[in-house]
């Protein structure tokens, strides 16, 4: 780390059994001092659900969002090739990570720490296949923990409509369901960001206008479909960019999610 670099923090939280029941926690070395407050950030990493990708993908991001005075939640979960992931494994992994907000988090922090964290206003973003998850769980959850509030998703070139994507012959998606969609529409739907009731927090959906991987139509219809249904959403495009660019600190993805979040 370079001498004018923020000094960060980063500890190792275990919220479940299972070798990626994890998460890293990261904020700056000074967090305790001074008065300023902490927003809190869940970052959700993608990768196609698979255990091919971990939550190292989005460290530099981590490391970064934490100099920016955030206390980021990096989380692992169980993917697709490892026992108990895929659906609903993998969702049920990342509700519990976020629900560990409210004890197991709370307890690695130094209290001085915790004192300055506003945890009426957490964020959870994800990129990819990581956004589908933040979406519906904060679906699921209500965007509410025990002691949390959740008033922020950013959605990263999200996968938000998966009966869309199974239709269109995506591997992945029914690797992680794990029946073909033909055989079991009904899941498809449940794990879908499309196709869950509003929630009381503001998505939005930052979509690379250059993205390879999916297409920016997804995030459109998600906002167009979901406002109409009365979830507070917006989109934002990023020219001249592609899908990984969020795992680039120096993106403009990357600044315009630093922006959204206010850090």
């Amino acid at each position: 780390m370079s001498a004018d670099r923020t000094p960060v923090t980063r500890v190792k939280v275990v919220y479940g059994d299972a070798p990626s029941q994890f998460g890293h926690l990261y904020h700056a070395a000074d967090a305790g001092d001074g008065t300023r407050r902490l927003r809190p950030i869940v970052l959700i990493h993608g990768g196609y659900w698979s255990d091919e990708f971990s939550l190292t993908i989005q460290s530099a991001i981590a490391r970064q969002y934490a100099e920016l005075g955030a206390l980021v939640w990096s989380i692992e979960y169980r993917r697709v090739g490892e026992p108990g992931g895929g659906w609903p494994g993998t969702g049920r992994d990342v509700l519990a990570a976020i629900k560990a907000l409210d004890d197991l988090v709370l307890a690695a922090l130094d209290a001085r720490v915790a004192l300055r964290v506003d945890w009426s206003q957490v964020a959870v973003v994800g990129h990819s296949a990581g956004g589908q998850l933040a979406v519906w769980s904060t679906a699921q959850l209500g965007a509410r923990t025990r002691n949390c509030t959740i008033s922020t998703v950013v959605a990263q070139s999200a996968a938000l409509n998966l009966e869309a994507a199974a239709r269109g012959g995506s591997e992945s998606v029914q690797a992680l369901i794990g029946r073909p969609y033909e055989d079991a529409p009904h899941l498809y739907r449940e794990a879908s960001p499309s196709a869950q009731e509003p929630f009381g927090a503001h998505v939005v959906a930052i979509h690379t206008a250059d993205d390879e991987a999916i297409p920016l139509i997804v995030s459109r219809r998600y906002v167009e479909l979901m406002t109409e249904r009365g979830q507070s959403a917006e989109l934002v495009v990023v020219p001249g960019e592609g899908h990984s660019a969020f795992c680039d600190p120096r993106s403009r993805a990357n600044r315009e999610t630093a922006r959204v979040l206010g850090i």
